[in-house]
């Protein structure tokens, strides 16, 4: 049986492969890599998107545009206003938000960043792609001929009674939305 990574290999390998160099300059560019649906702060526009793309915490690419199978409790909580996804499944909405694919290195900084396991736990689930891409056809993971991928997500387990009160989101975005609460920035607490 032939994995993934050595039929790649025997492709790199192989003269006169008219795409080599573009799968060689992938897999040495990313290397191993996760894919991670993000829904809050970390998204495109928001106060901590820096994080995933400017490759000080590691290597991240955004891939495309989705949001979960299953439905979510999405609240804005807290003194500073985080975004929580309640790990409630069937409760709340489908909740939008985009698909990175991050290194080892940068998911391990997500995991610190998160306080996973303890705020948020790292879970793997389904996401219904909207939008992706992978126009060049590089990327080493695809949606299904469902249009589902399956992601990394964080979302929490330990959250207090009183959330479940809140007003549930299907998207987070104060900047664009002047009804949400804005989030409040960790140098600026």
């Amino acid at each position: 049986m032939f994995s993934l990574r050595s039929c790649l290999s025997v492709i790199v390998h192989t003269p006169n492969s008219s795409w080599q160099k573009t799968i060689v300059r992938t897999i040495k560019q990313f290397g191993k890599m996760s894919a991670v649906f993000v829904y809050g702060t970390l998204k495109r526009g928001q106060p901590n998107h820096h994080y995933l793309i400017n490759g000080t915490k590691g290597k991240g690419r955004f891939c495309g545009t989705g949001h979960t199978t299953q439905k979510f409790p999405l609240v804005i909580a807290r003194k500073y206003n985080v975004p929580f996804l309640l790990h409630l499944p069937g409760t709340g909405h489908e909740v939008a938000g985009e698909i990175y694919l991050v290194d080892d290195q940068l998911l391990q900084f997500l995991d610190e960043f998160e306080s996973c396991p303890l705020l948020y736990q790292r879970r793997t689930i389904g996401i219904r792609v909207e939008q992706w891409e992978d126009k060049d056809n590089t990327l080493l993971v695809k949606p299904d001929v469902d249009g589902i991928l399956k992601c990394f997500l964080y979302n929490t387990t330990t959250y207090e009674e009183d959330w479940l009160k809140l007003p549930y989101y299907n998207n987070y975005d104060p900047i664009g939305n002047p009804d949400q609460p804005k989030y409040v920035l960790r140098e600026d607490r």
